[in-house]
């Protein structure tokens, strides 16, 4: 867990920062999150505190808003050792270019395509890998080459298995599907082989129904013989997940 200070030059930053992770962390871990970081920065008049928080299963939207809740109330209880002054507290999990630097990153990670320089000290080398198993000595890689230029293909290099001391720089690369098995999968919605043919019947604009003339004349002149279609739509990809922020100011005090 990072903990940074801005609200305040020097040992006051650092003071807060330091107070409000322990208040902050234990009710975190209560709630069964990680703390990965708190940040405490100046907004013009008042400070935005952000918690980053993360957990194996993944935070859901509805996660953070809940957590989001429970953290104001417990902040709002402690506005004396505050000093009163006016905050916005910012609840979110960590973003996609985050620096894996901890076991359980990599582990939240399996399945997911990494940039890591690796290897002894002095003789290490950057590699594109994916991350395809966590052990206790370290972490699994499926080693990818090539792929560097535009329209050029990687190719499978064979795994590796690197030690933790031998790890350094680590990041997730973005990539448009998530891989089967992984803990974000299910925020890509692939639409089955049924949704497929709907879409493709309800998009169709022909009309495949053979239609007498008479019949034309009679629903002209008869409103209540117009066919209505059925428009229903199928179901759209979702957005990808993003942490919510909470943008109410906090003020000590009475409200």
């Amino acid at each position: 867990m990072t903990t940074r200070g801005a609200g305040a030059p020097g040992q006051a930053a650092d003071a807060m920062t330091a107070r409000l992770t322990g208040w902050v962390e234990p009710a975190v871990a209560a709630a069964g999150y990680d703390l990965e970081e708190l940040v405490v920065r100046p907004a013009g008049q008042r400070s935005v505190v952000r918690v980053v928080v993360d957990r194996d299963s993944g935070v859901s939207l509805d996660d953070v808003a809940e957590l989001s809740r429970s953290l104001s109330e417990l902040l709002d209880a402690q506005d004396e050792a505050l000093g009163r002054s006016p905050y916005v507290l910012e609840v979110t999990s960590p973003g996609v270019d985050r620096p894996l630097t901890l076991p359980r990153h990599w582990r939240r990670n399996v399945g997911r395509l990494v940039t890591v320089t690796a290897g002894p000290d002095g003789r290490r080398e950057e590699l594109t890998a994916r991350v395809l198993r966590v052990q206790d000595d370290g972490v699994v890689l499926a080693v990818e080459k090539g792929g560097t230029k535009k329209g050029q293909v990687r190719k499978a290099a064979g795994e590796r298995t690197v030690g933790w001391a031998e790890l350094g720089e680590a990041r997730v690369q973005v990539e448009f599907t998530r891989p089967a098995g992984h803990r974000d999968a299910a925020l890509v919605h692939v639409p089955d082989e049924d949704e497929t043919d709907e879409t493709d019947e309800i998009d169709d604009g022909e009309d495949d129904t053979d239609v007498d003339p008479e019949d034309m004349d009679d629903d002209e002149h008869d409103p209540a013989g117009v066919p209505v279609a059925d428009a229903s739509g199928g179901s759209g990809r979702p957005a990808p997940h993003r942490a919510p922020r909470d943008p109410r100011p906090r003020r000590g005090g009475s409200k």
